[in-house]
C-alpha cells in the first residue's frame, strides 16, 4: 500500500515569477517623503527620541540587506537621502546600536484568501565562533554559540507569520504556543503542520484550542493517550491511521510533505547571512526579525504557482 509513483509538479506562472525574481535584484529604493522620519514628542520628561522606529528600521534593513557594519550603513543611507533630494538627518551608529536593542520590528505580510495553513519549523543560526571549515581545520579559538530560530509560515503566500528566537538549549515544542499566539485570534487556522518533535500533549492541545487540525507524525512506537482532551483524541486518530496505512501513505494522504516549504524558507533566510553580526541577544532578535521582514518583501513580489502534472 505504501508504493506509488511520485507526483510531478509544474510551474504555471513562469513569466510573472521570472519578473519577480528580476525585481528582487533591482537597486531601486523608494523613500516616501510623507513618512514619519522623526519621532513625535511623547510629552514625558527627559530627552525625547529624535528618530522614529520606521527610520531606525530603514537603516537596519539596509545594514542587513547589504551586510554592512553600522558606520558604513549611516554613510549608505546618507547617500540614498541625498540622491532622493531629502534633507533628513541620519542616525549615527551609536543611536542605531542602542535603538536596535529595544525596537519593535514591523514584519509585513499580505495574508491569504482563506483559512491559514501554518507550517512550523526551527533552525539554528550561528551567533559566535569560527566557521565550519576553520573549526574543523584548526579547532576554533573559542566555543561556538548558536541561536535557535522558530518560524511559522503561511503555506499559500509563503510568508512568515510568526517568529521566535531562543537560545540553543530551548526545545521546539515549548515554542509552539508562542507562535500560535502571534496569529490574530480572528484569523482562522485550518491546519498546523510540524515534524515529530512537536508530538506532545501541550502542542496538540494548543492546536485543538485554535480549532485547527494537527498534521504531526506520531513518534515511532507511539501509544494511545487517554482521550481526555480534544488534542489527545485527534492525536489518537493519527496514531491509528499511521499504523493502519503505514507512515509513508499517511504522510501522503495528510499532505505532510508541504512542510518541506518551511525548510526551503529556512534556506532562503540563511542566504541573507549564515551568522549574526550582533552580539547582544536582544539585538540578535531584532536582526533576525529584520531579515524576515526583508524576506517577506521579496516573497510579496511573486511566488511560483505549481500544479500537479497529469
Amino acid at each position: 500500500m505504501s508504493s506509488w509513483s511520485p507526483t510531478k509538479y509544474k510551474t504555471r506562472n513562469w513569466p510573472s515569477y521570472n519578473t519577480a525574481l528580476k525585481q528582487r535584484g533591482s537597486l531601486s529604493i523608494w523613500l516616501d517623503p510623507e513618512m514619519e522620519w522623526y519621532a513625535s514628542s511623547t510629552g514625558k520628561r527627559g530627552r525625547q527620541r529624535e528618530f522614529s522606529d520606521a527610520a531606525i528600521q530603514v537603516c537596519l534593513t539596509m545594514k542587513v540587506l547589504f551586510g554592512m557594519p553600522l558606520r558604513q550603513t549611516t554613510g549608505f543611507v546618507e547617500s540614498l537621502l541625498r540622491l532622493a533630494g531629502l534633507d533628513w538627518k541620519v542616525p549615527d551608529f551609536s543611536t542605531l546600536c542602542r535603538r536596535q536593542k529595544t525596537m519593535s520590528v514591523a514584519i509585513p505580510y499580505r495574508g491569504g484568501t482563506g483559512p491559514l495553513h501554518l507550517l512550523i519549523d526551527a533552525t539554528g543560526i550561528k551567533a559566535e565562533g569560527e566557521g565550519e571549515w576553520n573549526a574543523r581545520k584548526h579547532g576554533g579559538p573559542k566555543k561556538r554559540l548558536w541561536r535557535k530560530l522558530h518560524l511559522g509560515m503561511d503555506e499559500e503566500t509563503l510568508e512568515i507569520r510568526a517568529v521566535g528566537v531562543t537560545t540553543s538549549n530551548v526545545g521546539d515544542a515549548p515554542m509552539l504556543p508562542d507562535l500560535l499566539d502571534q496569529i490574530p485570534p480572528d484569523q482562522e487556522i485550518a491546519t498546523v503542520t510540524a515534524d515529530g518533535a512537536y508530538d506532545t500533549r501541550s502542542c496538540h492541545n494548543v492546536i485543538a484550542a485554535r480549532g485547527a487540525a494537527a498534521i504531526i507524525p506520531p513518534r515511532k512506537n507511539a501509544q494511545l493517550w487517554k482521550p481526555t482532551t480534544a488534542g489527545a483524541i485527534a492525536r489518537n486518530e493519527a496514531v491509528r491511521a499511521s499504523k493502519y496505512l503505514g507512515r509513508a501513505l499517511w504522510r501522503k494522504l495528510t499532505g505532510y510533505h508541504r512542510r518541506s516549504r518551511a525548510e526551503t524558507k529556512m534556506h532562503c533566510l540563511k542566504l541573507l547571512g549564515q551568522g549574526l553580526m550582533a552580539r547582544d541577544f536582544d539585538r540578535q532578535v531584532a536582526e533576525l526579525q529584520i531579515r524576515i521582514a526583508v524576506l517577506n518583501r521579496y516573497t510579496a513580489l511573486g511566488i511560483p504557482i505549481t500544479e500537479p502534472v497529469g
